[in-house]
């Protein structure tokens, strides 16, 4: 089923609200990716705090080299959305800028893991190796993004950064002093810029360029944080290559970031009725009932994917 999308604008709504909600994020409501969201019942048990507004301060202060405070933004955004790779590499980014590669190894390690497609999050944890003298660990980091190159075969559209990043930590493997890099968040101050990123990705999407979708996701991700629309696409452009684990993996961090948005329950019930699970479609399509008391799109296109499917 092809379905145009119309994206919400992000950094509006940022700005407006200072993040995705105004409320505590056991109060999260969010709007996009197909359909928006209602508040979830408050928990006293959980964190008291907004994820998105904990990333753009974070992005503020690691852009302003205030790299401890950014880190303990970052730190409260990890807390809330677990497997956010952005927000762990992030984390580590800004231990490595205040010279503590100790501290920056198991957030560095986190991003890989959640964010495998982050070249940057590889070659920095290779250089935190390297000054940790795990030079074993770093020696397969340094494997991998030279895998990525070879793949890249000098046109793709990462090219420039895996140059940079197998220059830099060949030199520093060879004892050469590396600066820490990081990231350049400067880019990200604007924030339409920040929504030319979405809407770049959204039209990608729209013409079935699925992988270009997932480039400007990646950099929309980098600047937004774990906004439930973003991973919402990200799960759908996944799904589309054929990469339903990964697709799930985004639909799950989607709906615990807003456990009633529309859109990633909508597409997630896709998923399970592409994967042969038409009882779990079933339950994603009971909590749209549930939340659209008056009916909805996102509610009427799941059913009608659950009824083919039977017939």
């Amino acid at each position: 089923m092809t379905k145009r999308f119309q994206p919400a604008k992000l950094a509006a709504a940022l700005l407006i609200t200072g993040g995705l909600m105004a409320t505590p994020v056991s109060l999260v409501s969010a709007a996009g990716g197909g359909g928006g969201g209602g508040g979830a019942a408050p928990s006293a048990s959980g964190p008291q705090y907004d994820p998105a507004e904990e990333y753009r301060e974070g992005v503020a202060a690691y852009n302003a080299g205030d790299f401890d405070q950014a880190a303990s933004h970052f730190k409260r955004v990890t807390r809330v959305a677990r497997r956010n790779g952005e927000a762990h590499y992030l984390l580590g980014a800004s231990y490595m800028q205040a010279g503590k590669p100790k501290r920056a190894r198991k957030p560095l390690e986190n991003a890989v893991k959640y964010s495998p497609d982050r070249i940057e999050a590889k070659r920095d944890l290779a250089l935190a190796y390297i000054q940790l003298e795990r030079m074993e660990d770093a020696r397969e980091m340094l494997a991998e993004l030279n895998a990525l190159n070879a793949n890249c075969g000098g046109s793709c559209a990462d090219q420039a950064v895996l140059t940079q990043s197998v220059a830099a930590v060949e030199k520093a493997m060879g004892g050469e002093a590396q600066a820490s890099l990081g990231p350049s968040l400067k880019e990200f101050a604007d924030l339409s810029a920040n929504d030319a990123l979405y809407y770049q990705a959204v039209s990608a999407i729209n013409r079935d360029e699925h992988e270009e979708g997932l480039r400007y996701l990646r950099k929309a991700a980098l600047a937004f944080g774990p906004h439930p629309d973003i991973l919402t696409y990200q799960g759908f452009a996944n799904r589309k290559l054929g990469r339903f684990d990964a697709a799930q993996s985004y639909y799950d961090r989607a709906l615990n970031v807003a456990p009633n948005h529309l859109g990633a329950l909508e597409y997630y019930g896709e998923l399970k009725v592409e994967r042969g699970d038409i009882s779990g479609a079933k339950d994603n399509l009971a909590k749209l009932d549930a939340i659209c008391d008056f009916g909805c799109f996102e509610a009427e296109e799941l059913r009608t994917w659950i009824v083919k499917a039977q017939s």
